[in-house]
């Protein structure tokens, strides 16, 4: 049965670890948004793979690929801004760092960035970018960035009744700054969640994203102790969490740099969550 609540070490999720991304547009304009307000498709797709509902019809949750493949690891970036946050960044605060995505580029590592609605509406060229560049791909992160449960880290609770409505809310801010086709999965905020809020986001079609290697990454200044950390905890298969905020997360973009090129020499390959669904038997 799944665990009814799952969290993370606070270190990396605490509420104000609001993550975010950032980086120059690269690439041709994707296909035309949907409609406002409608959610994602977990039609078959080859490049849009779903885990079949869980017991009693429950969203699914996903946390890492079979270990039996081979050696391949996907590194997730949390993009956090809480739906209050718009003074602190109107005051200078960065919830973006372009640096480490350009690292990301110039490795030729693919990522999943999970995204808020909000901080696409702050930072909608770097959303944009993003989600035009096939070296990532875009998942939801919530609209508000609060809390699924109750006792989360200290965030905010989105009540039982708005949850579906947050995460439409959320892929509709994507469509709206350009990202045409956000992929149907979905990371809870602080990564905390129960049996009702698995129950409230059936009808979007979405699977749970979770991890099975925490970064420590949130509030880090030691990139070395954050590489350590990845690199003693990533097994084939791995989801690793990290964040990419200048202002929560600044040793993110040093510790990417040493982590990548170790887990190459290690045999590793990096992929993009969908390639470890599509792995464990997820739908297309």
């Amino acid at each position: 049965m799944i665990t009814l609540v799952r969290r993370v070490t606070a270190v990396s999720v605490l509420a104000a670890a609001l993550a975010a991304c950032a980086g120059p547009p690269p690439a041709p304009a994707g296909q035309p948004a949907r409609p406002a307000g409608s959610a994602p498709s977990a039609a078959p797709s080859p490049h849009r793979p779903t885990l079949a509902p869980g017991p009693a019809g429950l969203t699914p949750v996903f946390e890492n690929a079979p270990r039996t493949g081979e050696r391949t690891v996907a590194l997730t970036f949390d993009a956090d801004m809480t739906a209050d946050q718009g003074p602190r960044a109107a005051a200078g605060e960065r919830f973006d760092n372009p640096a480490l995505i350009a690292t990301l580029r110039r490795l030729r590592v693919p990522a999943t960035v999970f995204m808020t609605g909000r901080w696409a509406e702050e930072y909608p060229d770097q959303a944009r970018a993003l989600g035009r560049d096939p070296l990532f791909e875009v998942a939801n992160h919530s609209y508000s960035h609060y809390a699924f449960t109750g006792n989360c880290y200290g965030l905010p609770t989105v009540p039982r009744e708005r949850m579906r409505a947050d995460v439409e809310r959320a892929y509709t801010a994507f469509r709206e700054v350009g990202i045409a086709d956000p992929m149907p999965y979905f990371r809870f905020p602080g990564g905390c969640y129960d049996r009702a809020a698995l129950k409230a986001l059936t009808p979007t079609g979405v699977t749970a994203v979770q991890w099975d290697v925490v970064g420590g990454d949130a509030f880090a200044t030691d990139p070395d102790a954050v590489a350590r950390q990845v690199l003693d905890g990533v097994r084939p298969g791995s989801v690793v969490v990290l964040h990419c905020t200048r202002s929560a997360a600044p040793a993110t973009e040093r510790a990417v740099r040493t982590v990548v090129p170790e887990l190459r020499r290690r045999g590793y390959r990096f992929v993009k969550v969908s390639d470890l669904i599509a792995a464990r038997g997820g739908r297309r």
